[in-house]
């Protein structure tokens, strides 16, 4: 039986997403590499085929519906299906902004927008597009690659407002949680089908989110979306997890 599957993967051209990438196909699945830039994800995609990867790219922004559906397209024309989507993609500020400059008090409240433009909105722009391919694949999977900056539970904890690791960010934080509430929704709805729906914490990772200052790499933070693409048919769905187990909400 060949258990090779298609996976598409938004942001994959770097950080996080590009080891999610790299990991799924040193699995040997078939992997397509979302980039905003043509260039960057094609040299992402020609540098793990080198490694004998079967890799792509595909030109996808998940602010911009129209690159979306010409992905999409690429895909069925390729493939006729996809069996895993990994929803990576996702800003912490405007490109030049400041992390620091997101207390509710006094945030840039279009910054804010162009938060969850992409970390929320963008998901559902991917996540709907590709439900089509999805719903042929015999295992289809959805990760949402969300946060533990987002869990109200941590957020709650007093003991933890003092923690570097979980700054005040009226954007980034808050899109996250909107996220994980995101697919417990898409979970709800698509269980009928056998479409599993999961949220993932990667971890406070070195990445061009955080100006390199996570504590996690990359490769240790894309194990959980991993772990949740290639779960069996009935495996979990509508869960929060990392790569230790379940995440507080």
């Amino acid at each position: 039986m060949n258990n090779t599957m298609i996976a598409l993967v938004t942001g994959a051209n770097k950080g996080i997403g590009r080891e999610i990438a790299a990991q799924l196909a040193a699995l040997g699945h078939t992997v397509v590499i979302g980039a905003r830039s043509a260039e960057l994800g094609e040299k992402t995609a020609a540098e793990l085929r080198a490694t004998g990867a079967d890799v792509t790219s595909v030109v996808l922004d998940v602010t911009d519906p129209a690159t979306v559906a010409s992905a999409a397209g690429t895909v069925e024309a390729r493939y006729g299906r996809l069996d895993a989507l990994v929803n990576n993609a996702a800003v912490s500020r405007r490109p030049g902004g400041d992390l620091a400059g997101q207390r509710p008090s006094t945030a840039d409240l279009d910054t804010v927008r162009d938060i969850f433009e992409t970390n929320y909105l963008g998901v559902m722009t991917a996540t709907n597009t590709l439900l089509p391919l999805l719903r042929r694949s015999a295992t289809p999977r959805i990760v949402n690659v969300s946060s533990g900056a987002g869990s109200l539970a941590l957020m709650a904890d007093k003991d933890q407002w003092n923690d570097e690791h979980l700054p005040i960010s009226v954007g980034y934080s808050p899109s996250k949680t909107a996220l994980t509430a995101l697919t417990l929704q898409y979970a709800r709805e698509l269980h009928s089908e056998g479409i599993l729906v999961n949220a993932v914490c990667p971890g406070y990772c070195a990445t061009d989110l955080n100006d390199h200052s996570g504590h996690r790499t990359p490769a240790q933070g894309a194990v959980a979306a991993v772990r949740m693409a290639t779960i069996p048919a009935d495996g979990p769905t509508g869960t929060f997890s990392n790569d230790e187990g379940p995440m507080p909400w």
